[in-house]
């Protein structure tokens, strides 16, 4: 597994989109965070104590725009062997296709999660920054952003984890796809269809079951910290929600690539 796991990541780290990829789930993540934070203000609020905003949620609100890059680079990572015809090398080196869809499954997973570390550290960063001068300050009851408030600290373990998951919902449709224009779309529809179905619906408890079900939408309620019981899942169950969809499309992959030729 060792080798296969080297091999994967000399692989990944050549290809000039992985650098570039990583960069953009960074700075999407952090920019439309950042976006989000200036544009809430607590004059907009009946009294600046009485906002019901979740400043955390909002600071991290910008990996709805940044998972995007990680898809890319998740899925590209697998049918691009099979766009190139390298595929047969790499079966060539690793007969085993179990171990190297596992091989690429854990590095396409270490990249994504280390650059959602930095975008998560960024934007809890820019959002302790920028907060109090749109009035959510101690003073008015909102201490700021810290990875040492527990709420805080499940929200931002919970969205670079939501990143990785995202990582392996991409690797396992890649894999059961092998083309990458159907893969990205493919999964990227998976995320925003729930929001949009649920916005269409007018049963708030069939939107809310909607939503419990998206891997996006239930996935990201773990980045809630206030109002928890008007979440339409609870945190670590949403996540775990996400999770299983991740799980289901590797298991799908896993088969049509162990049955397929090349």
């Amino acid at each position: 597994m060792t080798a296969a796991l080297h091999a994967e990541w000399t692989k990944l780290r050549t290809l000039r989109s992985t650098a570039w990829l990583a960069l953009a789930i960074v700075l999407a993540t952090i920019g439309v965070g950042t976006a989000r934070v200036a544009a809430v203000d607590t004059g907009d609020c009946p009294t600046p104590t009485t906002c019901f905003e979740d400043t955390t949620a909002l600071a991290l609100g910008g990996v709805v725009l940044g998972q995007a890059a990680a898809v890319a680079l998740a899925v590209g990572a697998v049918t691009g062997e099979h766009a190139s015809g390298s595929i047969v090398a790499t079966l060539a080196a690793v007969p085993r296709r179990g171990r190297v869809l596992a091989a690429k499954a854990v590095v396409v997973s270490a990249v994504v999660l280390a650059s959602g570390l930095l975008a998560v550290a960024g934007s809890l960063v820019a959002g302790r920054l920028l907060l109090p001068g749109r009035g959510f300050d101690a003073a008015h009851g909102y201490p700021p952003l810290s990875p040492t408030d527990g709420p805080t600290l499940r929200a931002a373990a919970g969205t670079v984890a939501y990143l990785g998951v995202v990582a392996l919902l991409g690797v396992g449709v890649g894999a059961l796809l092998r083309d990458t224009a159907a893969a990205v779309t493919g999964v990227l529809g998976l995320l925003y269809l729930f929001p949009i179905v649920a916005g269409l619906v007018a049963d708030a408890r069939w939107q809310d079951r909607i939503l419990a079900w998206g891997p996006m939408t239930a996935g990201l309620a773990v980045q809630a910290t206030v109002a928890l019981d008007r979440q339409p899942v609870a945190p670590w169950t949403g996540l775990g929600v996400a999770a299983a969809w991740a799980a289901a499309a590797l298991a799908a992959g896993a088969v049509t690539f162990l049955r397929r030729d090349g």
